[in-house]
Formats: C-alpha cells, sequence, structure tokens
C-alpha cells in the first residue's frame, strides 16, 4: 500500500494524506505523533476525526491551509505594470496608481536645486497645459540623492513647483530612486528600461514615458528637453484617442 493512500489510526483519529510528499509518513506507537521530514505540504490536509462512542457514528472534516513560506513567496505575482503600484503623495497618502489607467504618463524624479530645474519645469507646464485634456498626466517624484538639490520638504518643494513654474501635475512624496532604500515603483521602472550605462537614475530629471496600459515605452536622460519627448507622447495619445 502506498503512502498516499494509507490511513493511519493514531488515538482513534483519521489522517489522510491528500497531497504528495517527499518522505514517506511514518507511523509511531499509538501514543506518539506523526512525524513527515522534509515534507512540502502544498496542499490542504484532510484530517477526519471518528468518534466511537456506542451507538454513535459520526466524522467531521478539518483542512488545515498549511503552506511552506517559500512556497507562498514563490506564487506571488510580480507586477506587470506601472499600475500595480502604490505611492505616497506629497501628504502621505496613499496613491493607487491603477487610478491612472488609460492615461499616458510622463514620470520624473525632479529637483528644486537643479541646473536643470528651470528649463525642465518651465517645459513640462508648457506640455501638461498642451495636452492634459487629451490624456496626458506627469507624476514627479522629488529626490536628493544627486548632489543634495533636493533638501526642502514636500509642502517646500511644493510651493517651489506650483508659485515658480505653474506645476498642475502632482508632485508626491520625495523619494530615492536608487540603493536600497529606491521606492519598489522605481525598481520596476529601472528594470523594464536601462541605460547604456547601467540601470541606475544618473542624475536629475530623468524621464520615463509609460502608455495607456501602465508599460514603460522609454527612458530619456536628464538633459533630454520634456519638449524633444512631445512627438513620442503625441503618438501615444493618438492610440488612447483610438480606443
Amino acid at each position: 500500500m502506498s503512502h498516499l493512500s494509507a490511513r493511519f489510526f493514531i488515538n482513534k483519529i483519521l489522517i489522510r494524506p491528500i497531497t504528495s510528499c517527499s518522505s514517506i509518513l511514518t507511523r509511531t506507537h499509538f501514543n506518539s505523533p506523526i512525524f513527515a521530514s522534509n515534507c512540502l505540504i502544498s496542499q490542504p490536509i484532510e484530517a477526519r476525526v471518528l468518534y466511537s462512542s456506542p451507538g454513535i457514528s459520526s466524522s467531521k472534516s478539518l483542512y488545515l491551509g498549511l503552506r511552506a513560506n517559500h512556497t507562498m513567496a514563490s506564487q506571488s505575482t510580480p507586477p506587470q505594470s506601472v499600475h500595480d503600484f502604490t505611492v505616497k503623495d506629497a501628504k502621505g497618502n496613499d496613491v493607487d496608481l491603477s487610478t491612472y489607467k488609460g492615461k499616458v504618463l510622463l514620470i520624473v524624479n525632479v529637483a528644486s536645486q537643479c541646473g536643470l530645474a528651470n528649463s525642465n519645469y518651465t517645459n513640462l507646464t508648457k506640455l501638461y497645459e498642451k495636452y492634459k485634456d487629451q490624456g496626458l498626466e506627469i507624476l514627479a517624484f522629488p529626490c536628493n540623492q544627486f548632489g543634495s538639490q533636493e533638501p526642502g520638504n514636500n509642502d517646500q518643494i511644493q510651493e517651489f513647483a506650483c508659485t515658480r513654474f505653474k506645476a498642475e501635475y502632482p508632485i508626491f512624496d520625495k523619494i530615492e530612486v536608487n540603493g536600497s532604500n529606491a521606492v519598489p515603483l522605481y525598481k520596476y521602472l529601472k528594470s523594464v528600461k536601462g541605460s547604456l550605462f547601467g540601470n541606475d537614475i544618473k542624475w536629475n530629471f530623468s524621464k520615463f514615458l509609460v502608455d495607456q496600459d501602465g508599460h514603460v515605452v522609454d527612458r530619456y536622460a536628464p538633459t533630454t528637453s520634456p519638449l524633444s519627448i512631445e512627438k513620442d507622447i503625441k503618438k501615444l495619445l493618438e492610440k488612447v484617442a483610438k480606443i
């Protein structure tokens, strides 16, 4: 009789394995437990309790959802798009990026004191004013990792961008984009679109263009003017208009 179909009676408890196991369950003395070594339980186990009181015949099934930790980890679904992520806004509230489904996104790491700030913020505002009603969203993420050029708090950063450059697009919580503390969104962006000199973000105002389905279409260097990306944005917006 194979171990898959064997039934073991221990103190009137019938244990019937209903999953495969890498080692045979062994039976010891009636007052001893059943041991399973190196056994990966990937399905529920049915434990049927039999009551042998005179004149009474009843049974009860218990389902124990036992699963090894590494089995659970292997079954976690990796992110498929930008829409699978949640980020923090400037007030610390969660923002589910799936709310941007159907929108073309330009994701930028910004810094107020960077030498590229004036040209980039000015052109980002122009792009947003021109295409926001057609489905463009710009998501700005302040970052202080490059030359410590974003030292202010979230309120100061927002005041700078909104007052000086009329930024109407969302500016999120200050984050890290490189290293072990990089937010999951940026780890994903870099893994999907690397650069010629490695995947890490090189400086302030790196840009990622994302289509309406949350897929990363292209990555642009910090020195690439937002206006030079306009033709790529228009192509994606035309696809949105046809849907």
